[in-house]
């Protein structure tokens, strides 16, 4: 049994926990190859069709998910709800099944099932999905606007709330800090500071929350 698995390790927040994670060593499954990885880990690459039975054959302690995409990016509300929703509770179910104790996720802050916004609504029915999953302890972190030097073409919307996070910030306080921006390397740390740990049961992660265990 591996410590850790971790799914959706291409984007900014997945590059940053392989970072994070130091000397620990990580199972990484993803669809394509990936460059640098540091040869402690162990590099899975198979089609996502395939990931809930590789991950119940790994049998990792701990999974941990940083998939997530855009509408945008994926090209449609169904295209984006079956890797945010669809293909994150396929990989829950393999971890479970594979004798997993943890889950650690990467979500929105503001999600919720019964938001009026698609992307928000797909975030939070995926989060009451991995509840129904009976993990011994859920780890959900709902970051706001996630700052880092992305690969791939700029998102113009991004880089325009990047370039005014600052402003913005400064400009929500008490329970709107949680909207605040974060950086994707802050968010890493915290996950990694989450494995393994006790006790049991389901906690939402904000950005206060999300600062204080990656310091």
């Amino acid at each position: 049994m591996s410590e850790a698995l971790i799914v959706g390790a291409t984007g900014l927040v997945g590059q940053s926990v392989i970072a994070a994670a130091g000397a620990r060593r990580l199972t990484i499954l993803a669809r394509r190859e990936l460059a640098d990885v540091p040869p402690h880990h162990a590099l899975l690459v198979a089609p996502p069709d395939r990931w809930a039975d590789i991950i119940a054959a790994e049998r990792p302690a701990v999974l941990i998910s940083c998939l997530g995409t855009t509408i945008r990016q994926a090209g449609s509300q169904a295209a984006f709800r079956a890797i945010d929703h669809d293909l994150l509770l396929a990989a829950a179910r393999g971890a479970r099944a594979g004798g997993a104790a943890q889950a650690i996720v990467v979500s929105s802050v503001g999600a919720a099932a019964k938001a009026g916004n698609f992307y928000l609504r797909t975030k939070g029915e995926a989060e009451d999905g991995l509840r129904a999953l009976g993990f011994e302890r859920l780890d959900v972190l709902r970051p706001g606007l996630l700052l880092g030097d992305r690969d791939g073409p700029p998102r113009l919307g991004e880089g325009i709330a990047m370039l005014a996070a600052p402003l913005t910030d400064a400009l929500l306080h008490g329970s709107l800090r949680r909207y605040r921006a974060i950086r994707a390397d802050a968010v890493a740390r915290a996950i990694v500071a989450l494995v393994g740990r006790a006790p049991s049961g389901a906690y939402i992660h904000e950005n206060d929350a999300i600062r204080a265990l990656a310091d």
